[in-house]
C-alpha cells in the first residue's frame, strides 16, 4: 500500500490497490433540495464488469455520470487509474474521458448523420483521419457488433436493437478502457436485450476493458456482472457476486431482486397518485421515506 504526494494541482495520485480501475469515495450529489447521491462507495477492479442495480429515480445514472465527469460533484472523490478527477480542469478532464467510451439508454444518435458518420464520430474529434479511415474502422466496429452492410443507412431506418449495436459500435470505436452501458436492455425485447447481454460479455472478452452497466433488469445483471452492487437511498448497500447478491439476507436487496411491491422500498405514496406517469425532470418518487429526483435523472 503506497500513497503518492501531490506534487502540483493536478497530479492527486493514488496507488493503494493497482488493480482498482475506479474508486468512488463518499460521493454526494444533489439537485437543488434533492439528494440524489449521499456518500456512495465503489471499487471497480481492471478488466470487472460492474453492475449497478436500482429502482428508477435512485441515482444510477446519475452516479456514472459522476464518474465521467458529465455532472460536477458536491462531495466525494472519484479516482481513475489512481488519479483524483473531480477537482481537475475540463481540459484535463477531456484526456481523462478519451479512457471511456458510453453507451447511452437510447442510444443518443444523430438522426441527421449516417451510421457510419455517427460510429466515426467520436474518431473525428480525438484523431485527425480521413474519411475513408474512418468509414473503414467503423465498419470493422459495426462488424464486431454484429452488423453488415448498415454503414449508409439512417437511425431512421434502424429497429430498436439495431440502434443500440450502432451505439455500442461507437462506443467501442475509440477503443476505450471503460465502458460504461446506461440501461442497456431497455426498450427492446427479451430475445434483443439478450443479444446485447452476449454482446457485453464479447466486448470485455474480447477488449479486455473494464465496464460499469446500470440496469434494473436483473436478468441482465446477472448475466453480464462479476459483480453487482445495490443503490439504495443515495448510497450503495451491497455488493457482490450475482450468486451471493440472490441469496443476500438483507431485505432491500431482496425487495427489489423479486420485484415486491411491499417492503422498505416504497414505490408508490397516494401524495404522487395525481402525478403524471412519467414525471417531469425534478419530480420525486419515494423511496422508502426519501426523496429521489424523477425523470431522467436515475
Amino acid at each position: 500500500m503506497k500513497m503518492c504526494i501531490r506534487k502540483h494541482e493536478f497530479e492527486w495520485m493514488i496507488d493503494m490497490d493497482s488493480n482498482i480501475k475506479i474508486r468512488v469515495v463518499n460521493l454526494h450529489k444533489s439537485f437543488v433540495e434533492n439528494q440524489v447521491l449521499r456518500g456512495v462507495n465503489l471499487e471497480v477492479r481492471q478488466g470487472e464488469s460492474m453492475v449497478v442495480i436500482g429502482g428508477s429515480g435512485s441515482g444510477k445514472t446519475v452516479l456514472i455520470k459522476c464518474i465521467i465527469g458529465l455532472i460536477q460533484i458536491d462531495e466525494g472523490e472519484i479516482y481513475v487509474d489512481g488519479l483524483e478527477i473531480s477537482s481537475l480542469s475540463e481540459k484535463k478532464m477531456n484526456e481523462v474521458r478519451k479512457k471511456f467510451g458510453m453507451l447511452f439508454q437510447w442510444g443518443a444518435l444523430f438522426d441527421s448523420l449516417s451510421v457510419w458518420e455517427n460510429v466515426g464520430f467520436g474518431l473525428r474529434h480525438r484523431k485527425n483521419l480521413k474519411d475513408q479511415e474512418v468509414r473503414k474502422i467503423a465498419s470493422e466496429k459495426l462488424g464486431l457488433v454484429g452488423l453488415k452492410n448498415v454503414e449508409d443507412l439512417m437511425p431512421s431506418e434502424l429497429s430498436g436493437g439495431m440502434k443500440k449495436r450502432v451505439s455500442l459500435a461507437r462506443a467501442i470505436a475509440i477503443e476505450p478502457e471503460i465502458l460504461l452501458y446506461d440501461e442497456p436492455t431497455t426498450g427492446i425485447d427479451p430475445i434483443m436485450a439478450d443479444a446485447i447481454n452476449e454482446l457485453i460479455i464479447q466486448m470485455r472478452e474480447k477488449l479486455s476493458v473494464t465496464s460499469i452497466a446500470i440496469t434494473h433488469d436483473m436478468k441482465s445483471a446477472y448475466k453480464i456482472g462479476d459483480r453487482i452492487a445495490m443503490l439504495f437511498q443515495g448510497k450503495i448497500v451491497e455488493v457482490g457476486s450475482p450468486e451471493e447478491i440472490k441469496n443476500s439476507s438483507n431485505p432491500i436487496v431482496q425487495q427489489f431482486i423479486q420485484g415486491k411491491s411491499e417492503g422498505p422500498i416504497k414505490v408508490v405514496d397516494p401524495l404522487l397518485l395525481t402525478l403524471p406517469s412519467q414525471p417531469q425532470q425534478g419530480g420525486k418518487y419515494l423511496m422508502g421515506r426519501e426523496p429521489f429526483s424523477g425523470g431522467d435523472r436515475e
